[in-house]
């Protein structure tokens, strides 16, 4: 007669099933953290302070990250004039910015971060390439049976838009590693067209992932800390000069985030160098007054 129940597994192998189940998880798609910045409003009026945060999660939700010197690079405003944001900002804390725009031309913010290192299994690895169209790194690791876990170091790239009407705020590049580039205010359309700059040049068939959350009543983002984890609404690949034309007629808060990776110039720290990059803005609920 056959057991009821079947015996249990040994526990080797239930801890490196749950292992490897774990880094899955981790790898695609919540290791594959969106990272972007966060403003309390993206249409504050001149005078008025907007506090900024960065928030890394999945499906536009996510924690917000605690101000840390060692790993910043830069942290920007651009209005009339670049504001460096980096001195007024506190270790540890995860209101990173108090910005006040002092006219209506509107600011683009930015932010860059050095590289951190991460090392995942082989199949998580693998996987997290696939969802994030990174064929050519997985194509080289696939050619050569690299079995072998993914050595990786990675760094963020995020700008926010704050809505105004000075255009060149926005479509200027800021000049970051990898950069999403808009080609008009975001916004005020119901398209936005974007540039992919990898190194000030433009990255063609770059995948473009875009969220876009739900404004709260009257208007505003809602909080990216405790709102639902909403799926992705469009993606896209840029094409040979970079560029691609991301829908956003409704009303709401957009992340648009792109991945390059390459293999690493210091092969002793990892085999792999990622760059993550981000735009978030929003579309107002009526654009006819739009500033």
């Amino acid at each position: 007669m056959k057991p009821l129940h079947a015996p249990p597994a040994p526990a080797c192998r239930l801890t490196s099933t749950l292992a490897l189940a774990t880094a899955l998880l981790l790898a695609t798609p919540a290791f594959a953290h969106q990272y972007w910045l966060a403003p309390g409003s993206y249409a504050p009026a001149p005078g008025q302070t907007v506090g900024v945060v960065a928030i890394a999660g999945t499906g536009f939700r996510g924690e917000p990250k605690p101000w840390s010197p060692p790993g910043v690079r830069r942290f920007i405003a651009r209005t009339a004039r670049t504001i460096d944001l980096a001195p007024g900002a506190t270790i540890g804390e995860t209101l990173w910015a108090r910005f006040r725009p002092v006219d209506d031309g509107g600011a683009m913010l930015a932010y860059e971060s050095g590289f951190a290192a991460i090392q995942l299994p082989a199949a998580a690895f693998d996987a997290y390439l696939a969802d994030e169209g990174l064929t050519g790194p997985l194509a080289r690791r696939r050619a050569l049976h690299a079995a072998v876990p993914g050595r990786e170091r990675y760094r963020r790239c995020a700008k926010t838009w704050l809505a105004g009407g000075d255009a060149a705020r926005a479509t200027v590049p800021v000049g970051l590693p990898l950069e999403i580039v808009p080609t008009a205010r975001p916004g005020v359309a119901g398209a936005l067209n974007v540039r992919v700059l990898l190194d000030g040049r433009p990255l063609a068939g770059a995948l473009v992932k875009t969220w876009r959350a739900p404004l709260a009543p009257g208007g505003g983002p809602t909080d990216g800390a405790v709102r639902d984890s909403i799926a992705m609404a469009w993606q896209g690949a840029t094409d040979a000069r970079g560029e691609l034309a991301v829908p956003c007629a409704r009303a709401g808060e957009y992340l648009l985030s792109v991945v390059h990776m390459a293999p690493c110039t210091e092969p002793a720290q990892a085999d792999w160098e990622s760059t993550w990059a981000s735009l978030t803005f929003e579309r107002p609920q009526s654009t006819g007054a739009a500033r």
